[in-house]
């Protein structure tokens, strides 16, 4: 089941990679209009209006992505399929339809109807379509239906199977939805510290993957919430000084606290070690700041020093806490970076976007304090105060971007490629599923230069690679298809 949800959160960033060009659109677009909101310029509302059209369609994208990120070979039908669940499902349970089968006026329609077009049945949109297509992929009917044999039966299957689901949402639906909704209301009445709960929540369940389950609750409109929505829309339900309380308290820790972390880190390094420890902590740190994106910094420690990473969760559970009862707020369409950063100075819900910088430097202070203070006290193995490990035939972290070297040696040290069972890469991680556990030789593989390795069980595995990840996964995969 974990594994399970680990994949959906990996198919996530398929449709979540979408979003900054969302972000950029929003963000020339209010520049250029910060009053009217493009109804002063033409090229502001074109701006603006581009960005809603990735906006507003999140599930959708959804529905897409994940069908094709949780099929078995990621091909274009599932994609396909997905799209079909989505209308099949939404068309089916729309306010009108379900007041025709009820037989009241839409005004009596339960309010669970009216938000069905949302992140939550996009996602199952995807899972359906991704699995009817891993099912029936390679069917084979008879010769008389042979023109919908194998893909072509894809989509057909999803439409029947999208319709027995939708007759089950028809009574379940307004049933989950109220709780998805009392949960949300529940965290959002407790105002700044629901903000900060939250916020510790996304990091400590990073290392399970399941952050993204989370983020679309508070992020989207799965309980009414949609607080990125909102923020760069300043839509109807969007409230000055209240929207973005769920996304501004990360600006403070990416752009600044991890940062000033890594530093801490690289000081408390054994001196023989000081050098590798920095072009680790360092590609992390600019990583961070610039785009938002923690995992290579975060894996450099999560499982070296389990009880710093908790440490840190609960820092960034502070921050959002604090500039939730600040007049601050901001936004992101990616991630708490410089750039979303900046972008998001002149959109609808921004609040005193400049008090990050502030904001950010004390808790660039705390987290130096604090981090420093905890490796000493604890003696935590973090990069460059861990474990000198030997191994004859590795080499030192790669340079230069020689992903070919670092392909082979991360394939090498999965035990080859008769011993992947499956392989995939989300925004920073590659994952495998290997079939024997003793050929993984973790040390071969953090020779590469990768910040971390994490097993979620006996016969997966996780490598933090970074932003450069795609390019890696690409080398392993012609490696693996020149074997072939």
């Amino acid at each position: 089941m974990m594994k399970y949800l680990q994949k959906i959160g990996r198919s996530l960033m398929l449709p979540v990679a979408c979003l900054p060009a969302a972000g950029i659109l929003f963000g020339i677009g209010y520049w250029i209009d910060p009053a009217g909101w493009g109804s002063n310029s033409l090229a502001a509302a074109f701006c603006i209006k581009a960005a809603l059209a990735i906006i507003d369609k999140v599930p959708l994208l959804f529905a897409i992505g994940v069908a094709i990120g949780m099929s078995s070979d990621q091909d274009g039908t599932p994609a396909l399929a997905g799209l079909v669940s989505w209308l099949m499902i939404t068309n089916l349970l729309s306010p009108g339809a379900v007041a025709m089968y009820a037989q009241v006026d839409v005004s009596q329609v339960p309010a669970a109807f009216g938000r069905i077009e949302n992140a939550f049945i996009g996602i199952l949109a995807g899972l359906i379509g991704s699995g009817c297509y891993n099912k029936f992929k390679d069917a084979m009917p008879p010769d008389w239906l042979a023109f919908f044999a194998g893909r072509r039966c894809v989509a057909i299957v999803t439409a029947f199977v999208s319709a027995v689901v939708a007759i089950i949402l028809y009574y379940v639906w307004p049933v989950l939805y109220s709780a998805l909704v009392n949960f949300g209301v529940s965290i959002v009445g407790l105002g700044p510290i629901g903000a900060g709960i939250y916020a510790m929540l996304n990091r400590a369940l990073i290392p399970l993957g399941l952050h993204h389950a989370l983020n679309a609750v508070f992020w989207f409109d799965t309980a009414n919430i949609n607080d990125l929505g909102l923020f760069w829309s300043g839509g109807e339900g969007a409230i000055k000084g209240v929207t973005g309380m769920y996304m501004t308290g990360f600006f403070p820790v990416m752009m600044f606290g991890l940062v000033a972390g890594a530093f801490a880190m690289y000081r408390a390094a054994n001196p023989e070690r000081k050098k590798s420890a920095a072009s680790l902590l360092m590609a992390g740190a600019i990583a961070s700041f610039f785009t938002g994106i923690t995992e290579p910094i975060e894996f450099s420690f999560m499982f070296l020093a389990p009880g710093l990473y908790l440490l840190h969760a609960a820092l960034t559970g502070i921050s959002a806490m604090v500039c939730a009862y600040l007049p601050v707020r901001c936004g992101f369409n990616f991630s708490a970076g410089m750039v979303d950063w900046i972008l998001s100075f002149k959109a609808p819900m921004a609040v005193n976007p400049w008090m990050i910088i502030p904001i950010g430097l004390v808790f660039a202070v705390v987290y130096y304090v604090a981090f420093s203070w905890a490796i000493k006290k604890f003696d935590l193995k973090t990069p460059g105060r861990e474990e000198t490990v030997h191994h004859a035939s590795v080499s030192t972290v790669l340079k230069n971007n020689n992903f070919t070297e670092m392909a082979k040696m991360i394939l090498s040290g999965l035990g080859g490629s008769g011993n992947l069972k499956d392989f995939s890469y989300c925004a920073t991680r590659i994952r495998a599923t290997i079939d024997d556990a003793v050929l993984l030789d973790e040390a071969r593989i953090k020779s590469a230069g990768v910040p971390g390795v994490f097993k979620p069980s006996e016969h997966d595995v996780q490598i933090v690679v970074g932003t450069k990840v795609q390019f890696v996964f690409d080398e392993i995969k012609r490696l693996i298809d020149a074997e072939q």
